[in-house]
């Protein structure tokens, strides 16, 4: 009966929130944040909003706006405000993916229904604009010719559209947002780092997945892993899926147990001794899925070590034991073909022409650093502005990730240590995920956890000073009631008995 009784009160009240959203896109000038113009409020009730079969639990206010940069550019943003009743007073933003040109519309709904007001943008240039957003070879991409625009991509769009986004929860809800959080993957997790060393000021936290932080020689290593699969760049591959599976079968025959579980995963591939040449075929014996070529270990030699210049200097890591059968679009060229080539032919050399396997690793790695790697990096080792200001930065990266290599981030890891004065525990936390792919779980390992709990474990440690200890890993592709525990490097999860699919039957050990 009481229920029935708070009804009216309830409606009003959410009449209440519905006018007051409509009359947020009138006010762009309140927002006293200069370029700002808010093009639409909308009031979405309960269930309305369908991204890709994810519906928003609970009503909100979708806010639509412009910010103005660079000389006639724009950022398109959007801001999504969850009801008051299941508002946890925290302001999120999201990144991009790839080439980025959307709104991550995903993330949104994801994180709307866990209570954040959360925003996100465009980066700055319109994928509708820019081939749909993704590259090709021989392809005019218009924001790789405005460098506005090439800026704005990683560094900067997040954090044009971030104060306008801020203020309009603040006007919302009649209070500023008690904490402010960042979580971005991929491109995004670049977009993560760029904030931490450009932008310190505006998050309290920031979660940076696989990220593409290096990414103009990010983009190297994908030619140089097309090349040496196909000895031609963009061409047919000599090592395709059939041949991936057999060696990453292979590996795992040779390592999986090490971690003490036979699960079809490594959980440290670091300590792996695997041999790719004991596959290399004998004098009498055909080349077949049961042995390989010379050439196809030697191609595969060249992908575990990544990319070198002539005198042996490491230009970028190469991948781990175990990524194997994940790695067809690097081996077929896709990769190369999308990020590489647009890169070199609309930035480097502006030249669509250009043919990218002429690519010289000695003389033509000094031309993109300069000419695209001020741009898109974000790899300083010196954050601390960020560290100062009291900011935590956790980052995952999954071992089997196909596009970035998995030893970037740690890598990274220790040139922050090397240059911040040795442990950075305090403001930086690595999570390596053991089967994990790039922001997502793999087509191989289906019944492989496929999300870290990243958000939740950043929220904790910003507001109550207590670093993670241990990760959940969850959700499998296959929908298996499957999850792993997942540890702060360089400790890693140890199993001490139990169920194999449960993650209490680890504890993180170094």
């Amino acid at each position: 009966m009481w229920f029935l009784l708070m009804l009216p009160l309830f409606a009003t009240a959410v009449a209440g929130h519905e006018a007051s959203c409509s009359t947020l896109a009138g006010n762009s000038g309140s927002l006293n944040v200069n370029g700002t113009v808010l093009t639409n409020s909308t009031w979405i009730p309960a269930g309305a909003k369908n991204v890709s079969g994810t519906f928003n639990a609970a009503a909100f206010c979708e806010v639509s706006g412009t910010v103005s940069y660079g000389t006639n550019d724009s950022v398109v943003f959007e801001v999504w405000l969850p009801d008051e009743n299941v508002y946890n007073g925290r302001f999120l933003a999201v990144g991009n993916g790839g080439m980025a040109g959307t709104i991550d519309d995903a993330a949104l709904v994801l994180n709307l229904n866990s209570g954040y007001a959360v925003a996100g943008g465009d980066s700055g240039h319109r994928a509708a604009e820019n081939n749909d957003g993704s590259g090709e070879n021989g392809v005019y991409i218009p924001y790789l010719h405005n460098q506005d625009q090439i800026l704005a991509w990683i560094h900067n769009s997040i954090a044009y559209f971030t104060p306008p986004a801020k203020s309009i929860v603040e006007a919302y809800y009649a209070s500023a947002p008690q904490y402010s959080y960042y979580k971005g993957c991929s491109t995004g997790g670049a977009q993560a780092f760029a904030l931490a060393q450009y932008h310190p000021e505006l998050f309290d936290g920031i979660v940076a997945g696989c990220p593409g932080n290096w990414y103009s020689h990010l983009t190297l290593s994908f030619l140089w892993n097309a090349q040496a699969s196909e000895g031609t760049g963009l061409e047919d591959e000599t090592v395709g899926q059939d041949i991936l599976d057999f060696v990453e079968q292979a590996v795992l025959d040779h390592c999986d147990e090490l971690d003490g579980v036979k699960d079809g995963l490594l959980e440290n591939p670091l300590i792996c001794d695997f041999d790719i040449t004991t596959l290399q075929c004998d004098s009498t014996a055909a080349n077949s899925t049961q042995c390989l070529s010379s050439t196809q270990v030697t191609a595969f030699q060249k992908i575990y070590d990544g990319p070198r210049n002539s005198t042996g200097h490491s230009l970028y890591p190469g991948f781990t034991f175990g990524s194997e059968n994940e790695l067809i679009q690097q081996t077929s060229g896709s990769l190369a073909g999308s990020f590489t080539a647009s890169i070199l032919q609309n930035v480097v050399f502006d030249n669509l022409s250009y043919d990218v396997n002429s690519f010289d690793w000695d003389a033509d790695v000094g031309l993109i650093d300069q000419r695209v790697g001020t741009l898109i990096d974000e790899i300083s080792p010196d954050l601390s502005a960020f560290r100062a200001r009291g900011g935590k930065l956790l980052v995952t990266q999954g071992w089997a990730d196909p596009y970035n290599a998995a030893t970037w981030p740690i890598d990274h890891k220790r040139q922050l240590e090397d240059a911040m004065g040795g442990d950075v525990s305090d403001w930086f936390s690595l999570f390596m995920l053991p089967g994990g792919g790039h922001c997502e779980g793999t087509l191989k390992h289906t019944s492989t956890p496929q999300t870290p709990h990243s958000l939740e474990k950043l929220v904790e440690w910003v507001e109550t000073g207590q670093a993670p200890q241990e990760m959940l890993f969850s959700n499998p592709p296959d929908g298996g009631n499957i999850t792993r525990k997942v540890c702060p490097w360089p400790s890693t999860a140890e199993y001490t008995g139990g169920s194999t699919n449960d993650w209490s039957s680890f504890v993180c050990s170094s």
